[in-house]
């Protein structure tokens, strides 16, 4: 039997991930209290059991209850019960963007501010995500990247690493990507804008990629950013960090910023040790500005 128990901070993506985990077989049960659990592992794990994939969601909503849960573990572990630890994650500036937009309290502030209450969680959880088996940043993840990633390590049964890295390009008139772990500036680079025939397209289509990449600069840049990048991935996957959000920067983030992306992310995405994905977050915002 596939035992799994579903936790993390609210507001992560936790409900979404049981539905989802529905979807994909497993029978989910949320919120069960902490006395039961290791009872319902039992009964699940019993020969006539028609339960094979079972999932159970346990966050702060068991209260002061939730110290019990590591006597918990500990039993099931004692009795060769095996269960994994699925942990969501997101950053703390996410959550409370989601709790304002859905104008929700959450259920640790009181009378206090959301970030209060989200400080106090994650010291909750503490013990949980450091035991986790899986660890899954929702903090720039589409319901549909959630799934996809779960289904990696669910049902593809992929060796899974808790890493997962978000190349954005950007403008810098518009502002760097506040998330950003790294920034890389390509305004050294010739601008397309001025060259009649390419201002109006983008680093998407291929006049402007060769434009760009028929410069020795933009291929060596490119080699030195894969070879750096390359380097810190394995660093950070040992330190346990769980999102890389890559900033690639032209003065608009149309033309030379999402070439540089687009190249960027066809190197690394054949790689299975992370998650990958691409942002073009200034992409149209000169078209619209022209409007």
């Amino acid at each position: 039997m596939k035992f799994i128990i579903l936790t993390g901070m609210s507001g992560a993506g936790k409900s979404t991930a049981l539905k989802i985990m529905e979807d994909i077989g497993y029978f989910c049960v949320d919120n069960l209290p902490i006395a039961l659990i290791e009872k319902f592992a039992q009964l699940a794990d019993q020969q006539d059991s028609e339960l094979q994939k079972v999932a159970v969601g346990v966050d702060i909503r068991s209260g002061q209850k939730l110290g019990e849960l590591q006597s918990v573990l500990d039993r099931l572990n004692e009795n060769g019960k095996a269960f994994d630890i699925l942990y969501l994650d997101s950053a703390d500036e996410v959550l409370v963007k989601r709790y304002k937009e859905t104008r929700r309290t959450h259920p640790l502030a009181g009378g206090e501010r959301v970030d209060k209450g989200i400080q106090k969680e994650r010291k909750r959880l503490e013990f949980l995500k450091n035991q986790a088996d899986y660890i899954v940043d929702t903090s720039n993840m589409l319901t549909r990247e959630l799934k996809a990633e779960m289904e990696k390590i669910f049902v593809q049964n992929q060796d899974y690493k808790n890493l997962f890295i978000t190349i954005v390009s950007f403008g810098f008139k518009y502002g760097i990507p506040t998330d950003s772990d790294l920034v890389f500036d390509v305004r050294f680079l010739p601008n397309p804008y001025y060259v009649e025939g390419l201002r109006a397209k983008t680093g998407n289509d291929s006049d402007i990629q060769e434009y760009v990449m028929q410069f020795k600069e933009a291929g060596i840049f490119l080699d030195k950013l894969e070879d750096m990048v390359k380097f810190l991935i394995p660093n950070y996957i040992t330190e346990g960090k769980t999102q890389l959000v890559i900033g690639i920067g032209c003065t608009g983030g149309k033309h030379r910023s999402v070439t540089l992306a687009n190249a960027l992310y066809e190197r690394l995405r054949h790689q299975r040790e992370y998650g990958l994905k691409i942002e073009h977050r200034d992409i149209q915002k000169d078209a619209l500005r022209n409007k």
